[in-house]
């Protein structure tokens, strides 16, 4: 038998430990939740670039810049070639109400177009707090109703100077700041309006329609159901904000009824769909 040595016996074996695996040259390996969140500017630049840089958007701000070039340009020829006195304000306001009718679509579809698209789960992955898009979408609308005060003041400012060169006695440069104030504001509670039946209804074409539907059509049978009782009409203007934003858009709203009018209305046409539509986008499942 051989009496060599015999190996030693080999070591216990030690409890198997979670070695990380060696990272690649050049590459980060930092935690997700270090990455710095996406600053409130950025998010706000990219909604304001989903407003035009999509077919529909594009061709509503074109569609909208067409019929301000033709009303305006057609009231400017008729001013020069019949010799009518013209004023600043009213080349400024009928810009101003003609954006007033088509601006609000913008809002919608600004809300609407994540979910109309399926483009949510992209938006929502790179920014998952809801709350922060939806604010940078309503802040980019309100941007909107800025640019179009400073485009009213542009347009009237160009064709007044022409209409003073040509016919300086029938050209006057009046203008009431009360009103212009009066009139952004509108078009800010138009837009606001717009933009919470987008979040209520998250569907392009319904939200467009409803809100024809409430803010021309609404009025109309408000006012023929109050004709039928002389105190209907009075308790229906408690829930008709376009009556109840008369005041405040004129500068006279100083009565407590008024207020109470205004409040009530706000609450149920702005305030309600708002408020469910932001519980539904918070609470939805995004495919």
């Amino acid at each position: 038998m051989s009496t060599g040595h015999l190996p030693p016996p080999p070591p216990p074996s030690q409890p198997a430990t979670h070695q990380p695996a060696p990272a690649a040259s050049g590459v980060d390996l930092r935690s997700v939740l270090d990455t710095p969140r996406v600053p409130f500017w950025r998010l706000l630049l990219v909604e304001l670039r989903k407003s035009y840089d999509t077919r529909a958007g594009f061709w509503l701000l074109a569609a909208i810049g067409i019929l301000v070039a033709l009303v305006e340009g057609f009231v400017f020829v008729l001013t020069l070639v019949y010799e009518e006195s013209i004023l600043f304000e009213d080349f400024a306001f009928i810009a101003g109400g003609i954006t007033s009718l088509l601006l609000p679509v913008l809002a919608i579809m600004l809300v609407t177009g994540e979910w109309s698209q399926r483009s949510a789960m992209v938006t929502f992955a790179l920014e998952p707090r809801r709350s922060r898009v939806i604010g940078a979408k309503f802040v980019a609308a309100m941007v909107y109703v800025v640019a179009t005060l400073v485009a009213m003041l542009a347009i009237a400012l160009v064709l007044t100077t022409v209409c003073e060169l040509v016919q300086p006695d029938q050209t006057y440069w009046q203008f009431d700041l009360g009103e212009f104030l009066a009139f952004g504001l509108g078009q800010a509670i138009t837009m606001t309006i717009g933009f919470a039946f987008a979040c209520l209804l998250l569907n392009t074409p319904a939200a467009i329609v409803l809100f024809f539907l409430y803010w021309y059509l609404l009025p109309v049978v408000l006012g023929a159901i109050g004709m039928i009782r002389e105190g209907v009409g009075d308790a229906l203007e408690w829930i008709n904000l376009q009556i109840a934003i008369g005041p405040l858009t004129e500068g006279t709203l100083d009565s407590g009824e008024e207020w109470g009018k205004l409040i009530v209305s706000a609450v149920v046409w702005i305030g309600l769909p708002l408020g469910l539509g932001l519980l539904r986008i918070l609470r939805a499942e995004v495919k």
